[in-house]
């Protein structure tokens, strides 16, 4: 596996290494040991898989406080563009946003620390998006950073009139009442 630290610390994108043959493929998509010498000790406690149709968008999602989730995403069928937001009070990139293309043809991997808001659009005509996360589901402190603030500057590659969205994704809040005080982290 390759681990590629992107521009905003401590996101990563994982490269798993495929060996083909005639039957098909093999490749680890995670080694508990591999991964903590690049990205450090996680304890994950949860899977999550979602299904998804073209131009859904599914996002920005986080947790605040003590209940703020790591994530490892990737994408077992179909693509993605993959989207996570600094949110990280202090740090150099805060509000800064990274998009990577996660595909079942790429085999890439996210690597979302804690303290990020994270969302995706699918691209392919189905998504089957699977992610560990860190820390279990808290509805009570779940929030949404609005997926089209301009403040954000994201590039969805989906026009907003094919753009399909929850009710909770369309009331997502701006980046600037993202205080200290509300994220608890």
């Amino acid at each position: 596996m390759e681990f590629i630290e992107q521009d905003i610390k401590g996101v990563w994108v994982i490269e798993p290494q495929r060996f083909g043959d005639r039957r098909g493929y093999f490749c680890e998509v995670f080694k508990q040991a591999e991964f903590e010498a690049h990205v450090g000790h996680i304890d994950f406690v949860q899977d999550n898989e979602s299904l998804s149709s073209k131009g859904v968008l599914r996002g920005l999602h986080f947790q605040r406080g003590q209940w703020s989730q790591a994530k490892l995403v990737r994408v077992s069928q179909g693509a993605v563009l993959d989207v996570v937001v600094d949110l990280r009070h202090g740090s150099p990139t805060w509000g800064k946003s990274l998009s990577v293309e996660l595909s079942a043809d790429n085999a890439r991997q996210m690597f979302i620390p804690r303290g990020f808001a994270h969302g995706f659009m699918v691209l392919s005509d189905v998504a089957q998006f699977q992610y560990k996360v860190d820390n279990l589901y808290a509805p009570q402190s779940e929030a949404t950073l609005r997926f089209d603030d301009p403040a954000l500057g994201i590039d969805w590659r989906i026009d907003r009139a094919d753009m399909v969205l929850s009710d909770k994704d369309l009331k997502g809040m701006p980046l600037d009442e993202m205080t200290p005080e509300f994220l608890g982290f």
